[in-house]
């Protein structure tokens, strides 16, 4: 394979890479609005030559280079968070900008280069004979990920039926090679009281005092040790062999935290002792966790059995833009391929061919992958054009370098995996 002019074909597509990121900022495009970003995606799937190009019930669109039964799968999600506090941003955050080196606007980074990059690197693989026999290539921009990571990916396995051999997943990654991250779950804690007068309030049983004990075992969760005298034991604990037989992964990926995201009470009045009180956790889960382990952890802190507390996780079911809801409680697991498995040597492969050799790391953020692999056990793998902390943060941007060699990169991958696999491309 000649790394040469694959990189060379890339950086003279760098032009049209930044004027189709650039339309599609101008777009609007939020969870479940994002009719407008996919319509523009099929126009310019079709105009660089997918072979087949498909929008399903949900509203995910499906790209696909080549004949073969065998699926090489790119995602990248295409709707993005809203602007927040629009005087935070120096420019228009859908008009956006460009310099010699850098595309700014909503969604630069996180993450509608990824779909730029792999859109264009399917073009490259078909124009320069890269596609291996028996393949072919699916390209996905997938919808709803801000809202719910891996709820697409859910559809398209379970209903479009469609089970690549592997995916990458394009998020951005800081120029490097992600090989997983932790899962997440987001779970309720409900706890009752009875109201009485404010005057009073020895009549009745206050269900935020109650919380506020709960919380306090929550905090101690996220804060303390694992030692024998620690009362509750911290999520640290999963970093050790003797709590967590899949440390090694979880010492890779980080330990779980969990924080509260949001609270809620129901009183008769601002004169009334509260007679319920609800709080959201955001929990964040290493290696070894699992959402059972989860929610029994929350059920075993003291406070929640000393008050009965309900512990339950939340779900989600608001239809995408085509109108379709698919329901899915709110459980994203964790997800790592291993360091020596054949996709994440291939990637590491193409991008030594192309660009060196590269960094391999983790995601901080919760990706598709949470269903490619968490779910489902499609080895996952993650290359992606621009930053993490340009996710959701004002003045975002990426780089015109990181499309170009993103593009590049993905390129590469399908010969170099089937290489190592013993094929030829075609």
């Amino acid at each position: 394979m000649d790394y040469s002019k694959i990189r060379e074909a890339a950086r003279g597509y760098e032009a049209a890479m930044g004027k189709f990121l650039r339309e599609l900022i101008k777009i609007p495009g939020e969870s479940c609005g994002e009719e407008g970003h996919i319509l523009r995606i099929k126009q310019e799937m079709e105009a660089v030559g997918f072979d087949r190009v498909e929008i399903d019930p949900m509203g995910n669109v499906l790209g696909f280079m080549g004949a073969g039964d065998r699926l090489i799968g790119f995602d990248a999600h295409i709707d993005t968070v809203g602007v927040g506090n629009r005087s935070n941003w120096e420019f228009d955050p859908y008009e956006g900008f460009e310099s010699d080196t850098e595309i700014g606007g909503r969604g630069a980074s996180d993450q509608l280069g990824g779909i730029v990059s792999s859109v264009y690197g399917a073009k490259i693989m078909k124009d320069m004979g890269l596609i291996p026999d028996g393949y072919t290539v699916l390209v996905t921009g997938t919808v709803q990920e801000e809202d719910c990571d891996g709820l697409c990916w859910q559809y398209i396995v379970n209903e479009d039926k469609l089970r690549p051999e592997f995916v990458v997943s394009t998020e951005p990654t800081d120029g490097g090679i992600y090989r997983g991250q932790r899962g997440r779950m987001e779970i309720r804690v409900d706890v009752k009281g009875v109201s009485c007068h404010g005057s009073a309030p020895e009549r009745g049983d206050n269900a935020i005092y109650k919380m506020a004990d709960i919380l306090q075992d929550v905090r101690a969760l996220n804060e303390n040790g694992c030692a024998e005298t620690d009362r509750i034991k911290g999520l640290v604990k999963m970093l050790e062999p003797a709590f967590n037989p899949k440390f090694e992964e979880a010492r890779f990926l980080g330990r779980g935290t969990i924080t509260v995201s949001e609270i809620f009470f129901t009183s008769p009045s601002r004169c009334a002792v509260a007679d319920s009180c609800s709080v959201s956790l955001d929990r964040r889960m290493t290696e070894g966790e699992t959402w059972e382990s989860c929610l029994e952890e929350i059920r075993q802190l003291p406070a929640v059995r000393k008050y009965g507390a309900e512990v339950s996780m939340y779900s989600y079911e608001r239809p995408s833009w085509k109108g379709l809801s698919y329901p899915t409680e709110c459980y994203f697991p964790t997800w790592v391929i291993p360091a020596d498995h054949p996709v994440t040597k291939a990637l590491v492969e193409s991008h030594r061919g192309a660009y060196g050799e590269p960094r391999v790391d983790k995601w901080t953020f919760s990706t598709n992958g949470v269903s490619i692999m968490g779910r489902f056990g499609i080895p996952c793998i993650g290359f992606g054009p621009g930053k993490e902390a340009q996710a959701h943060a004002p003045n975002e941007r990426t780089w015109k370098a990181d499309l170009v060699r993103c593009a590049a990169v993905y390129a590469a991958l399908p010969a170099e995996y089937a290489r190592n696999a013993g094929e030829k491309a075609r």
